[in-house]
């Protein structure tokens, strides 16, 4: 049998077919947030048929839609677009056998509990923001003997669904990973889509349908703390080549992330830098070797002690900040702050991934804020930390009040009775800020 690819964008090969991972190397999973018929499922019917090719008798392939009528959309497609003589289909059970032994299954995710047993050695969810986060559990397992590839791919459809989540994982850097957008206009240059209809859904669309529809932007949902709107706004192309005059480390524990985040004095983000899975050893001498003589603010957390005593020994001017739920909730209003008053930068990357699934909820003792369930927020942590210490250490900044879109459940009062704004001036050592440290 000779096959031939059939003729594929650029973009649209590169996000299928050539996606690599942070490492450089060819990623496991693909997640492909993209317009309506921007290629993304032609390119996928190719990629699992080609999976599906170099599979062995009796190996399994499936593709996942949402509901029995997405599937059935799929199945056809691949079917008109195969050689009869090559191919054995089953319409009642949407199967498309190869003459070699590899059967190519057209599943529906209605009911995930019906996925789970088999084992499958490559699968495509296909618009995955509107299928069932269930589902994509049950076909994750389905991969773990033969540790098969994924393509998830889809609309955007708001923030808060399972793909969106693993979309921000993916552009954030997660190893194994990779994470590619196709919008209207790239399947305009891509030579797939007119120009003119575009723009005619543009004029005729809600904006808001139209940025997740032809954009693949998501649309504002509510439990963010920051605004996306904000964050963008605060989202620069690169790290600033400045000296910092304040760091927020924020320091791993198990799988998560060790990240250190300098600002400078007009709170740009001039050093940026994360690891994980390394010895505390190592990871003390490189903190070390980081901050210079910049006024520190690191997580003392558990075992985050005693790598902050090691570095306090012989530098006056690195402080513990030991969280609780009282002082995150002030630690995340501060950064919301400094957010919503556009007073820092920070570069597109993991941290803005980061800051845009951030959450809170209203709880009995206050705000809760934290990343979803099984996401990071370290890149977080660090930079609300940067910005407790660039508030102490910039005397502009000491003075400075919470807006009023800020989640606020108590009043600035301290324990002693003084206002937050007395309690939290800066009584340490004055430092240069012409001499601090050689750090990025």
């Amino acid at each position: 049998m000779v096959y031939e690819r059939p003729w594929l964008y650029p973009k649209q090969r590169a996000a299928i077919f050539d996606c690599k991972d942070v490492d450089g190397l060819p990623s496991r999973y693909a997640f492909i947030e993209a317009s309506t018929k921007a290629g993304k499922t032609s390119a996928c019917i190719a990629w699992l048929f080609e999976q599906a090719i170099q599979g062995k008798r009796g190996h399994n392939f499936w593709w996942v839609a949402p509901v029995y009528a997405q599937a059935k959309i799929a199945y056809r497609r691949m079917k008109l677009g195969l050689p009869r003589d090559l191919i054995k289909t089953n319409e009642q059970d949407l199967t498309i056998s190869l003459i070699t032994g590899q059967v190519i299954w057209f599943k529906t995710a209605e009911k995930p509990d019906n996925l789970y047993g088999d084992d499958v050695y490559a699968a495509v969810i296909d618009e995955a923001s509107r299928a069932r986060e269930e589902a994509w559990h049950a076909v994750r397992s389905t991969l773990t003997a033969t540790r098969g590839p994924l393509r998830a791919i889809g609309n955007v459809k708001g923030r808060k669904n399972w793909f969106y989540r693993l979309a921000r994982m993916a552009e954030a850097g997660e190893s194994g990973m990779s994470y590619a957008k196709l919008n209207a206009w790239d399947a305009v240059a891509g030579g797939v889509l007119e120009k003119a209809e575009i723009e005619d859904a543009q004029k005729l669309l809600p904006e808001h349908v139209f940025k997740e529809l032809y954009l693949a932007e998501a649309s504002e949902d509510e439990g963010n703390p920051f605004g996306y709107s904000h964050i963008a706004a605060c989202t620069v192309d690169g790290i600033a080549e400045t000296d910092p005059v304040a760091i927020g480390i924020d320091l791993a524990k198990s799988i998560d992330w060790t990240v250190v985040i300098g600002l400078d004095r007009f709170g740009a983000c001039c050093g940026f830098e994360r690891w994980q899975k390394t010895p505390w050893d190592v990871t003390t001498a490189r903190v070390g070797e980081l901050i210079g003589t910049t006024p520190v603010l690191a997580d003392s957390t558990g075992v985050g002690d005693p790598i902050v005593e090691a570095l306090q020994k012989g530098r006056l001017y690195v402080e513990g900040f030991t969280f609780t739920a009282a002082g995150k909730q002030r630690l995340m209003e501060g950064l919301a702050l400094a957010i919503q008053s556009r007073w820092i930068k920070f570069p597109k990357g993991p941290i803005t991934a980061e800051l845009e699934l951030f959450e809170y909820v209203y709880t009995r003792n206050g705000v809760r804020y934290s990343a979803p369930e099984g996401y990071h927020d370290d890149c977080v942590m660090a930079l609300a930390l940067a910005v407790e210490k660039w508030r102490q250490v910039s005397p502009a900044m000491r003075d400075a009040v919470l807006p009023l879109s800020v989640p606020k459940t108590d009043s600035w009062m301290g324990r002693d009775g003084t206002t937050r704004r007395e309690a939290d001036r800066y009584d340490g050592p004055e430092y240069d800020l012409s001499d601090t440290g050689d750090w990025m």
